[in-house]
């Protein structure tokens, strides 16, 4: 019997490249669609039959009736979060009951892990890291100290063990001055969306994975940020908490690494970054500006304003490397259509010192650039390649030679149809 594969589909820049779009253009190819990694601070947004919809924790696959959807063990839930997402896409008309499995090795977000977040990020004054305030990096820090609570857990004797680690977090909350709070309405919600929880099937997903697997089953995994917040290769300390780039897929779904097929490493036709962190390519002019306003570039879980700039071809050939992308799917190509110039971030620069290789310490490099000429042809009614416009063609063939990576699939506006396979 011929074995299943798991293809990957990674962000591999700051997060926002568009997965969610992309992960729904794929759907259709595969049998499952699992999420490795990340929680409610990853917001994929889909434009589905005219809707928008914004999925923060529950796999983009869920809108194709036939697929099953796998919140892996990687990745850690808020039950109140996970509930209202949940219940809206019911309202609109999408069953999830049976269609989608939540790991019992998943690590719980509890209400006190939000208020830690806060507080660490009050303590640390200017040094702010910029989270998105949503106890992600707190319960992956009880994961690491082996003292948080799984899904697994809201099955037996839960309550004592919420209390156990309630009071444990309050603790350190008053070591941090950290007390005005009142915890009454979330605890009832938080506790609503426990109940909620106990409806889905918790299930040992790593088994039921590498069974499908065998059964020759395809799986597509889903990432959440992108690789340069990895906790491990990002610009640490300004990074996520969890690991988003490939080795995630392994140990957030428990998939043998030979189980890697495709992996499609996914960056917009610019740079974005939110938050707090090294940003080389970071434009402060106009183009900056409108490059914002035309990508419409604000968070789609936090709201914040996204930092623009150009191209970062230092960053991207380091994702490539780290992550062994087959295959680059290129977004938002659109947003460039009215630049008469585009600019290409080739090197960093920092005290007479030059480099073509991400640095260990980012912070204070200045991008080097080419110039290349715009197209200034609206793409976003382009469905063929063979209608690029001459000065688009070239660009994308200038990204593929720097990159040594074929550029498989490009979007040039948000709806499902445009989105060309080359």
């Amino acid at each position: 019997m011929t074995q299943g594969k798991v293809d990957a589909l990674l962000g591999i820049v700051f997060g926002d490249e568009g997965k969610g779009k992309v992960v729904d253009y794929f759907t259709p190819r595969y049998d499952v669609v699992a999420r490795f990694a990340g929680g409610p601070n990853a917001g994929h947004t889909i434009i589905f039959e005219g809707k928008k919809f914004v999925l923060r924790s529950i796999p983009s696959g869920i809108f194709d009736e036939g697929k099953l959807n796998i919140i892996g063990n990687g990745c850690v839930i808020a039950p109140d979060l996970f509930m209202n997402e949940a219940r809206e896409l019911e309202t609109a008309g999408y069953s999830l009951i049976d269609r989608l499995h939540i790991s019992r090795r998943a690590h719980l977000i509890l209400p006190t892990h939000r208020l830690l977040d806060r507080a660490y990020e009050a303590a640390k004054g200017k040094n702010k890291v910029g989270t998105t305030g949503k106890g992600i990096g707190p319960a992956y820090s009880d994961k690491a100290a082996r003292i948080g609570l799984r899904v697994g857990d809201i099955l037996d004797n839960f309550e004592a063990k919420y209390k156990a680690l309630k009071a444990r977090h309050e603790q350190i909350l008053r070591d941090l001055n950290f007390t005005d709070y009142d915890l009454t309405e979330t605890e009832q919600e938080w506790f609503a969306g426990v109940e909620y929880m106990r409806q889905f099937q918790l299930k040992d997903t790593e088994v039921e994975l590498n069974k499908l697997l065998r059964e020759g089953k395809s799986v597509l995994a889903e990432g959440a940020q992108g690789s340069m917040l990895d906790i491990d290769h990002g610009t640490y300390p300004f990074v996520s908490s969890s690991s988003t780039t490939i080795g995630g897929v392994c140990t957030g779904l428990g998939v043998a690494p030979h189980r890697i097929g495709h992996v499609y490493g996914i960056f917009k036709a610019y740079s974005t970054r939110v938050g707090a962190g090294p940003f080389p390519v970071e434009l402060f002019d106009e183009t900056g500006n409108e490059l914002r306003r035309i990508g419409h570039e604000y968070g789609a879980v936090t709201g914040r304003d996204r930092r623009c700039g150009w191209v970062d071809l230092v960053q991207l050939k380091y994702a490539i490397m780290i992550n062994g992308v087959t295959d680059l799917v290129m977004m938002k190509s659109d947003v460039l259509d009215t630049f008469k110039e585009i600019k290409v971030c080739t090197a960093y620069e920092k005290a007479g010192e030059r480099t073509e290789e991400m640095p260990f310490d980012s912070t204070g490099w200045t991008a080097v650039y080419e110039t290349l000429p715009g197209w200034e042809t609206p793409l976003t009614e382009i469905r063929e390649e063979k209608d690029f416009p001459p000065a688009f063609a070239a660009y994308i063939a200038y990204l593929e030679r720097a990159l040594e990576t074929p550029i498989k699939i490009i979007s040039v506006s948000p709806d499902r149809e445009a989105t060309i396979l080359r």
